[in-house]
């Protein structure tokens, strides 16, 4: 069955103020705020960044808005970069994401529905915002277009998700089929939306029950006629039930992952609000609970964690799986000592305990049922298993050298062979690639280009929109064999137009060889886990074969000293742990294109502010 992706536009990211227009109940759950102002087009800033035109394209489409924290008159902002946005540290912007739901860009006006109940930063301020008023919003800086290939819809989603849903009513084909699941607080909350022959929509009133309590939307969704061909899914809404629609549309339905998209719009958390004002959230006294999951990194609690997510615990308690018996006896460990676990993880408030004395989940350990989080922390986890290579962290700093072997017993080139991991390793660098090479596909970079020599993670991808954006290129992936097999595997599906697949073929070298000839060779963040010299080796052997005026495409990640950043801090010293290296500095980076005997012909910067290093020999030494 051939995916069906949602092609991506990516745009630069883009700090704007806008003013209000409008604002209009449109219904007694809904406040409708429509938005105006210049820098809705193109627009340069004070300190001469040329902006682009406002755009959005996806149904969707989300925008940072930013709020000033209580008792200040203006918010905190990121800073606009020429190619991204710098956001402060301390304190960070208070900002919250809502969705477009109508742009014109004739008018150039932006509307943006807010769900009227409970207290939050946003809501506060759309009950309280009259024209005139001003505000900072950024934004979308990717849009989706409609899937691909799917026979029909399943859309699904609570109170937040009615702007999405009302705009994807408004822009679906008129022949388009879909079955819409909608949740609402009460009946009075139900909008006008658009009517199609072929599109049935239900609402499900929650008639008193609490927000993210009800199951309705999760019920209505397993109780569902499912139409013959395929389906595409969209969820979004509280957490809880997103994740549980997904799980049943994957376990039940057998629907790919692949054709689900989905979002945790929000999650259930405690909100405490200022004395001195009960409609506005008390920023220091609120946490979210990523936010309290963040702050269990010392070392009893992350291990703690982390044993929970190996042995199967979040996921058996989000199955109904609650009493220290049935979970050890679903585990396969010992009860006394999983007892302990479990006090232990209730007191850092992951698990509660019940009246019966059974555990369930917290918000804060409800996120460890997501997938992305589990395979950070679970030792077998794609991010997990690169992750146990902290623990040689001090023997890394004083040898200046890998520790990974010492610690796991492998070397992290052996684990990387290791077909089951490779693939997994793959399947995850595919989800991001297009993000990056829709960008390069229509930058220019590839005009004139015959054939493309690429080393990278999710290669795939990046083949797909190559071919897909430039008729006469042919590609040729070079790969260890493990990632050959797997993207032989993965290419029907991934490029499912047999004439674009055809000019695509798979090379099994390394990056240390020589390729085929070609007019460019593109390596995207191959040199983290090389030294210094070697890295200069690779890429003196990827620019051999290139014919004359051929160019090096470089992509590769650099630590930015002026502006010190906690995730490239942690990408580092994993680097230095599992491979005896890390992310270059602009300057370190500059020093290996010279011992290759390379020079920078032009810097270019695509998609979400990443840098392509066009690369071509030196014309000396």
């Amino acid at each position: 069955m051939p995916k069906t992706p949602r092609r991506l536009t990516v745009r630069p990211p883009t700090l704007r103020e806008v003013e209000v227009v409008r604002t209009v109940d449109i219904t007694p759950g809904m406040r409708r705020i429509t938005l105006s102002g210049e820098q809705l087009r193109g627009f340069t800033t004070a300190d001469g960044f040329a902006r682009p035109a406002f755009e959005s394209t996806g149904f969707d489409d989300d925008l940072a808005f930013y709020f000033p924290y209580p008792g200040r008159p203006d918010p905190v902002l990121p800073v606009q970069g020429e190619a991204k946005l710098i956001v402060p540290m301390d304190p960070r912007p208070l900002s919250r994401v809502y969705t477009v739901r109508r742009w014109d860009p004739e008018t150039c006006e932006l509307d943006v529905d807010f769900v009227r109940h409970g207290v939050g930063a946003g809501t506060t301020w759309a009950s309280r915002t009259r024209p005139g008023d001003r505000i900072h919003l950024s934004g979308p800086s990717t849009s989706k277009a409609f899937p691909a290939d799917a026979d029909w819809l399943l859309v699904a989603g609570d109170d937040t998700a009615l702007p999405a849903i009302g705009r994807l009513l408004d822009e679906l084909p008129y022949h388009a089929r879909a079955q819409v699941f909608v949740e609402i607080a009460e009946d009075a909350h139900r909008q006008e939306l658009r009517e199609l022959p072929g599109v049935e929509v239900t609402w499900l009133v929650r008639a008193g029950a609490t927000a993210g309590t009800a199951s309705l939307l999760t019920e209505s969704v397993r109780g569902a006629q499912w139409w013959p061909g395929q389906a595409f899914a969209w969820v979004a809404g509280e957490h809880t039930a997103v994740r549980d629609i997904r799980r049943h549309l994957v376990e039940d339905r057998e629907v790919p992952k692949e054709d689900i998209d989905f979002s945790g719009y929000w999650r259930r958390s405690e909100v405490v609000v200022l004395e001195t004002d009960g409609a506005v959230p008390d920023p220091e006294k609120t946490v979210t609970p990523f936010q309290k999951l963040h702050d269990l990194t010392e070392l009893v609690a992350p291990i703690a964690i982390r044993t929970a997510v190996e042995l199967g615990v979040p996921d058996l308690l989000s199955r109904g799986v609650t009493s220290t018996t049935e979970l050890a006896a679903k585990t396969g460990v010992d009860e006394r000592a999983l007892g302990k676990l479990l006090r232990y993880l209730h007191t850092l408030d992951v698990v509660t305990r019940t009246e019966r004395g059974h555990y369930a989940l917290t918000p804060v350990g409800d996120i460890l049922t997501l997938d992305f989080i589990a395979d950070r922390l679970h030792t077998a986890g794609v991010i997990g298993r690169e992750m146990l290579g902290i623990h040689g962290l001090t023997e890394s700093v004083r040898t200046g050298r890998s520790a990974y072997a010492s610690v796991t017993g492998q070397t992290f080139d052996a684990v990387r062979a290791e077909q089951d991991y490779e693939d997994r390793h793959l399947e995850r660098l595919a989800k991001f690639q297009p993000a990056l090479a829709g960008p390069i596909a229509t930058s220019g970079l590839l005009d004139g280009v015959r054939h493309l020599v690429i080393h990278s993670g999710g290669a795939g991808a990046h083949a797909r929109e190559y071919v897909a954006a430039h008729e006469s290129l042919r590609v040729t992936i070079c790969a260890l064999p493990a990632q050959a097999d797997w993207l032989r595997r993965d290419l029907p599906s991934t490029i499912p137009d047999d004439r674009q697949r055809a000019r695509v073929g798979v090379l099994e070298q390394s990056v240390f060889e020589p390729g085929p000839a070609a007019d460019a060779v593109l390596v995207s963040r191959a040199f983290k886990t090389l030294p210094d010299a070697d890295a200069a080796h690779a890429l003196r052997r990827a620019a051999e074969n290139l014919v004359p005026g051929g160019r090096v495409l470089l992509i590769e990640d650099t630590f930015d000293t002026d502006e010190l950043d906690e995730h490239d801090g942690e990408e580092d010293l994993i680097g230095l742990v599992c491979h005896g290296s890390g992310l270059r500095t602009a300057a370190e980076l500059d020093a290996v294109i010279a011992r290759a005997g390379l020079t920078r012909r032009a810097a270019h910067t695509v998609g979400l502010g990443v840098t392509v290093h066009e690369l071509i020999r030196s014309t000396t030494g």
